[in-house]
């Protein structure tokens, strides 16, 4: 009895969780590719998130991880469906789902993936706050389109990730969520990157005290560009903090050039 109770909750769950988002698709050179979607209500023009998930996940544990379309649903929240990808620190195979980080790659069927989406979007959409985040695999993607996209971007907040292609990185508002025992993705290793980003976004001095949540601990290093820069520490592992996308959201919602301004 206790099983089929436990069942049924599972499906009521997945019933509520399924009628939040929608199962797009899209054609990118041949291939179908798919998201799931929330389109806030209204006819205004709405913030777009895109949402990548780690290397093995899926677009459904994004969507249970990360909650943006729950802790803003006045925004358009894309989770994005991986293809198997050979990773970089696991999976030499292939076998698994993941996202081609390497902006500098003409081909790379991800970036033409976010385009094509990104395009299909116009019109339902701010143009001015678009915002990606992303989990390991899917911060580095992050990392990908804010070289390759930037343009595109109003603030981006990768999570236990890293990113060798930093030469075309323009300065913007960035935060960084990192565990200091992470050993997959090493602290040590985050934390160049986010020196690196510091110093890109021309912020100075020790910080200040931003917003924390559990062991999350939040840094804001301001910046008089309007690109300021906050990072996120826990002393956890590589999994991704349950208290960071309320973090996240309150980062994209806020207006740094205002914040920032003399």
């Amino acid at each position: 009895m206790k099983r089929i109770l436990f069942i049924a909750l599972l499906f009521a769950a997945e019933v509520c969780f399924s009628a939040e988002l929608e199962t797009r698709s899209w054609k990118v050179d041949g291939l179908k590719r798919t998201a799931l979607v929330h389109m806030p209500e209204g006819k205004k023009l709405a913030p777009l998130v895109f949402v990548f998930h780690g290397h093995g996940g899926s677009m459904r544990n994004g969507a249970r991880s990360f909650r943006i379309h729950e802790l803003w649903p006045e925004a358009t929240v894309v989770y994005m469906q991986g293809l198997p990808t050979v990773g970089q620190l696991t999976d030499p195979e292939g076998k698994k789902n993941g996202w081609n980080s390497n902006p500098s790659d003409a081909a790379n069927r991800d970036l033409k993936f976010y385009d094509t989406v990104y395009a299909s979007l116009q019109g339902q959409i701010d143009t001015n706050r678009v915002f990606s985040t992303g989990h390991s695999n899917g911060g580095g993607f992050t990392y990908c389109l804010w070289a390759a996209r930037g343009e595109q971007l109003t603030a981006v907040a990768p999570s236990a990730a890293v990113s060798r292609h930093i030469k075309n990185l323009k300065p913007k508002p960035a935060l960084h969520v990192a565990g200091t025992n992470d050993t997959l993705v090493k602290y040590k290793w985050q934390k160049t990157m986010m020196a690196v980003v510091k110093r890109l976004n021309g912020c100075s001095g020790e910080g200040q005290p931003w917003q924390s949540s559990g062991d999350l601990t939040g840094t804001l290093y301001p910046s008089k560009s309007g690109t300021p820069f906050v990072t996120l520490l826990s002393p956890g592992t590589h999994k991704f903090p349950a208290a960071a996308p309320a973090l996240i959201v309150r980062f994209f919602q806020t207006d740094w050039a205002e914040t920032n301004a003399p």
